[in-house]
């Protein structure tokens, strides 16, 4: 019997456990197993390699992302580094050109002396995706919407590009989440997530997550995360399974807040331009209302220049100035010195990463309240 992602959110995966009853997977804190002989054992070896909780958790997000196979890792990165370990020397990927910072580093830093090149490139206009890609090109890798402009790329028809030139996609789907979007079902062939934030929801682990239907793939990526070990531990995989179940209320009034707080800012006077995919004006609209069933909960904003962004930043109350996001505390954050900084000025500037540019990750507070902190503290910071 098949169910909606509400209740496989519940019941995906691993639905309880099936020796006591308990209605909650157990934390197998556990390095081993105990083996009856020589190569005879009860599925599980070693927890770097498979640990029950962890594999339910894997169980649960390829459910929800439609995709046969799950793997769960220590950090979002460790799962960006997984998968970008499945190329080689003089591989070359194109990707989203505003796009998380942390994934740019590893790219920049780890791989590109390796010798995997990229070519950045603004992949909502599919004509560039075209462009960029030659007989080196080994895979697109896109966000959407895009880290922190919010641009949104037209997976449907980027999948389309990449299966007529035999190129993987890969899809960072963090910011939406599969309740709001399922990359798989657009033609996507590897799904990743920074677990951290939205699934996870309550800022108390760190995780990494991906999703594939391919077996080759998936048997690729096994090796490749039993052999780097980036794995999450159990108590983590736990937390991950709990923060789940509530995901579908919590985005419900993520989205809710996030559409009230965009069209205020667009309205106030305040804001020199507003990134938000959920208002009609902005230039992804229609495609997000065709790939997604929500905006997600991101928005990102311009100040005017006749406020001083720093001190915004002094005058928050309510809300939080911190790293990362998809709490249910909103967070705000400056992403040219905080989530960006290691994306060169001049790339920065050339996209629109400028210094007065505001990131919120809105939360599930009373959105009247996370108003009035805004509003508070943009009039307390005019020059």
């Amino acid at each position: 019997m098949s169910y909606q992602i509400e209740s496989l959110l519940i019941h995906g995966g691993v639905d309880g456990d099936k020796t006591t009853g308990a209605v909650n997977i157990p934390v197998y804190q556990t390095s081993t197993y105990k083996q009856q002989e020589l190569g005879v054992n009860t599925g599980w070896e070693y927890s770097r390699t498979g640990n029950p909780t962890r594999d339910a958790l894997e169980k649960l997000i390829a459910d929800l992302e439609g995709g046969n196979y799950g793997l769960a890792f220590a950090s979002g990165l460790a799962a960006i580094h997984t998968v970008l370990s499945l190329f080689k020397q003089g591989d070359k990927l194109v990707i989203s050109d505003n796009i998380y910072g942390g994934t740019f580093r590893i790219l920049e830093h780890v791989f590109k002396p390796l010798g995997i090149l990229f070519e950045i490139v603004d992949t909502s206009d599919l004509k560039k995706v075209e462009e960029a890609i030659d007989e080196d090109t080994k895979a697109i890798y896109i966000e959407t919407p895009a880290n922190p402009l919010l641009s949104i790329t037209d997976i449907e028809e980027v999948s389309k590009i990449a299966k007529r030139e035999g190129k993987l996609l890969i899809v960072d789907n963090t910011f939406l989440t599969p309740y709001l979007q399922r990359p798989l079902e657009l033609g996507a062939d590897i799904v990743l997530h920074s677990g951290t934030k939205y699934l996870g929801g309550h800022s108390d682990t760190i995780s990494g997550l991906v999703v594939v239907k391919d077996k080759e793939i998936a048997d690729r990526l096994y090796f490749l995360q039993n052999a780097i070990g980036g794995v999450l531990a159990p108590w983590d995989s736990f937390l991950m399974i709990r923060g789940i179940k509530t995901l579908g209320v919590r985005m419900d009034r993520h989205v809710d807040n996030a559409t009230k707080i965009a069209t205020w800012l667009s309205e106030s006077g305040y804001a020199e331009k507003v990134y938000f995919p959920g208002l009609p004006t902005d230039p992804g609209y229609e495609v997000q209302k065709k790939q997604a069933k929500g905006p997600g909960a991101m928005i990102s904003f311009v100040l005017k220049k006749e406020y001083d962004y720093k001190s915004f930043y002094r005058n928050i109350k309510l809300i939080t100035l911190a790293e990362s996001l998809g709490g249910v505390e909103s967070l705000v954050c400056h992403p040219a010195s905080m989530t960006h900084a290691s994306i060169p000025k001049d790339v920065r500037d050339k996209v629109g990463i400028v210094d007065e540019l505001i990131r919120l990750s809105v939360g599930i507070e009373n959105v009247d309240d996370l108003i009035a902190d805004l509003d508070q503290a943009i009039k307390g910071s005019k020059k």
